[in-house]
């Protein structure tokens, strides 16, 4: 079952539920797809890997708003922007927890030979082909730069 199908029967679910906090995210994602598949060069499909990409982005987005949200004292929108991810998030794989993602990517330190901050670039090219879809960008950066400044705990 596609990504596509899968919103499709949670989005009817919810409909008769009148869950608005599910219809929300899973709006949001619905229409994400629609203009991926509609988008120049797509062909009307969109692949999976593209999907995990699809839906980390919508997270990512949700997630900056939420920031905003909090620094004003939105919490009424803020809480919102928090229900959309909880919706988004079920439909990712399972994100690693941070020890687990200071072992790997330790061991693509290690692998890579990187040594220095200047060879954060490889690592994170490695990384993220590695963790695609497993963890945040951002995480994996931090950890990364942490790891090769030599200030890991």
């Amino acid at each position: 079952m596609s990504l596509e199908e899968k919103v499709m029967a949670d989005l009817k679910t919810a409909m008769l539920a009148k869950d608005e906090k599910a219809l929300r995210g899973l709006r949001a994602i619905k229409s994400a797809i629609i203009n991926a598949k509609t988008a120049e060069g797509a062909g009307g499909k969109i692949k999976e890997e593209d999907e995990t990409k699809l839906l980390q982005k919508l997270v990512k987005q949700r997630k900056d708003s939420l920031e905003i949200f909090e620094k004003q004292n939105r919490k009424d929108l803020a809480s919102k922007e928090r229900e959309e991810i909880e919706v988004i998030e079920k439909f990712l794989p399972k994100q690693l927890d941070e020890s687990e993602l200071r072992s790997i990517i330790s061991q693509i330190v290690n692998d890579s030979g990187a040594s220095t901050p200047a060879d954060m670039g490889k690592v994170m090219g490695l990384a993220n082909k590695q963790l695609a879809g497993k963890a945040d960008g951002k995480t994996i950066a931090g950890i990364v730069k942490e790891i090769l400044s030599g200030t890991a705990g």
